[in-house]
């Protein structure tokens, strides 16, 4: 399968499984689980930012149509792809990134993948919370659910990491 299949595909599903599976999901304190910060991710180091915005928008633009949130998702998903160059900028390697590797745990190593995406996935949840309360008196609870929302969230990323590492070592 080409590469362009292959994130046609993993657009689908991400969209799908986020829009009609973890939005309708009622976990408490806050806790909102997002996988679509780790599909945004897992594209070519090699992208540009703005295909890597265009690809953020029409994912959050489709998941805003399913879950009736009105550009949320959208507007963070775009501010996730502007910054995931500029990270992967300071935390890349001196002699660049290789254009055959993808950015997972598995090819980047997990010590810089986890810090990477948590710093992505922070900034994407803090965005999205701050847009959605959208009221400076309640900072304690945009960050009490920024941070549990992300804890939880990339714990998802990472076990879904393992599904996809695993099904690629058995082929």
């Amino acid at each position: 399968m080409t590469n362009i299949y292959k994130h046609i595909i993993r657009f689908v599903i991400f969209t799908f499984l986020q829009a009609l599976v973890f939005n309708q999901l009622n976990i408490g304190f806050g806790i909102h689980l997002m996988i679509q910060p780790l599909f945004i991710m897992l594209l070519p180091f090699e992208l540009t930012v703005i295909p890597l915005m265009g690809v953020a928008f029409l994912m959050g633009f489709f998941i805003d149509i399913f879950s009736n949130t009105f550009g949320l998702y959208t507007s963070s998903l775009v501010l996730l792809a502007y910054l995931r160059p500029i990270v992967f900028k300071f935390y890349g390697p001196r002699e660049g990134y290789d254009p055959l590797k993808e950015p997972t745990a598995h090819d980047m190593g997990s010590g810089w993948f986890s810090i990477v995406y948590a710093i992505l996935l922070g900034l994407h949840a803090f965005w999205f919370f701050l847009l959605e309360i959208f009221e400076i008196g309640r900072f304690g609870f945009i960050l009490q659910k920024t941070i549990l929302s992300g804890a939880f969230s990339f714990l998802l990323a990472l076990l879904m990491q393992s599904f996809i590492l695993n099904s690629k070592q058995k082929k």
